[in-house]
């Protein structure tokens, strides 16, 4: 497996870790509504969802560690979940919000470009 291909898929699992910070821990800080746009009201309501979408987000990057624990073994592993983070950021483009296809829909389809290749 190429280096540069397990750096994209590190960095894809760090963003999703992030991700996971911001809607579990932070979605109802200032860093939180600033990146999701929302009024204190709006990220109030919805901090429950938030979390169980973090959770999610989560998962993803436990993924992605997992493939890249697993070494050149983890080549299905690796193109399962970058397959699922392009699923989702496709759809959360579709239904949320279109930048979501640059932050997570994107590097994913350039993870799995590269782990395909190598």
């Amino acid at each position: 497996m190429s280096l540069a291909a397990n750096a994209v898929v590190a960095l894809i699992a760090l963003l999703h870790v992030y991700i996971l910070v911001l809607e579990i821990f932070l979605w109802d800080k200032p860093a939180g509504r600033r990146a999701f746009g929302m009024t204190q009201e709006m990220a109030t309501a919805t901090k429950t969802l938030a979390a169980n979408q973090g959770l999610y987000n989560g998962f993803l990057a436990a993924g992605l560690f997992w493939g890249l624990w697993l070494g050149d073994a983890g080549q299905s592993v690796k193109v399962f979940f970058l397959l699922c983070v392009l699923v989702a950021g496709v759809f959360g483009a579709a239904t949320a919000s279109r930048k979501i296809l640059f932050i997570q829909a994107v590097p994913a389809a350039i993870g799995l470009a590269l782990v395909l290749l190598a």
